[in-house]
């Protein structure tokens, strides 16, 4: 996976949308102004931060290298992923998914309404 490929997955998800409230050098991907998905785009490795569960977020870190705790994130809830490791596509998208699924899960009422409004 590249970060074009990256991109065009998240920004396919209902109610996404790429910001850079950091810099221009890093892109935040928000659903209904949440995040869920970022990305530093001057690093030399293509890495993304993603939120899990915490229980999940320990389990992935111990099975693959690959995943670490979340570099200057709260550390409970987001993992780094190295994408250019030995990660498969399938996997790094299921990883992005869930991530999204979680900050949906965690949104109000009225964030929702917003959510199903964009359908």
């Amino acid at each position: 996976m590249n970060i074009e490929e990256f991109s065009n997955y998240c920004l396919s998800k209902k109610a996404t949308e790429a910001t850079f409230p950091f810099g221009e050098t890093t892109l935040v991907l928000k659903v209904v102004g949440k995040m869920f998905a970022i990305v530093s785009m001057d690093s030399e490795i293509f890495s993304i931060s993603l939120k899990c569960d915490p229980e999940r977020a320990e389990e992935l870190r111990e099975r693959y290298s690959e995943i670490t705790p979340g570099f200057h994130l709260n550390k409970k809830h987001w993992n780094t992923v190295d994408c250019d490791g030995g990660l498969g596509d399938k996997f790094l998208f299921e990883l992005i998914d869930h991530s999204y699924d979680m900050v949906v899960k965690g949104m109000t009422k009225k964030e929702r309404e917003i959510l199903s409004q964009n359908e």
